[in-house]
């Protein structure tokens, strides 16, 4: 009984390395035009596929960067259109207010003439 359980790691890993034995295998039967290309000739195919995606992320950093800067420029400009607003809206108030004196002190000279007239 005790043997049993001593052997059971390695049963355990024999049965794991079989299992990698036979994925392997299967990537090998998968891959036989892979195996048939020269070494020199996959590297270079390799190389090549590495160059394309470096170029491919040189272009996205640029592009990001790009993005970057034209949001900066938005932020900015919606800055300054907030603040614009804001004083437009203070100004109107200023406005108003002056507006409803202007039309309490109308009233009021009206009323002042008509009682003239009386």
């Amino acid at each position: 009984m005790a043997s049993e359980e001593l052997l059971k790691p390695f049963y355990q890993r024999a049965i794991e390395a079989e299992e990698r034995l036979s994925r392997l295998e299967a990537v090998l039967v998968g891959n036989k035009d892979a195996a048939k290309q020269e070494p020199s000739q996959l590297i270079t195919e390799l190389q090549a596929k590495l160059e394309a995606a470096n170029a491919e992320a040189l272009s996205e950093r640029e592009k990001a960067k790009q993005l970057a800067m034209e949001n900066e420029k938005h932020k900015y400009r919606i800055s300054h259109l907030v603040r614009a607003v804001k004083e437009a809206d203070q100004k109107l108030e200023c406005m108003k207010v002056s507006a409803g004196h202007v039309s309490e002190a109308t009233e009021q000279t009206s009323s002042k003439l008509e009682a003239m007239r009386l």
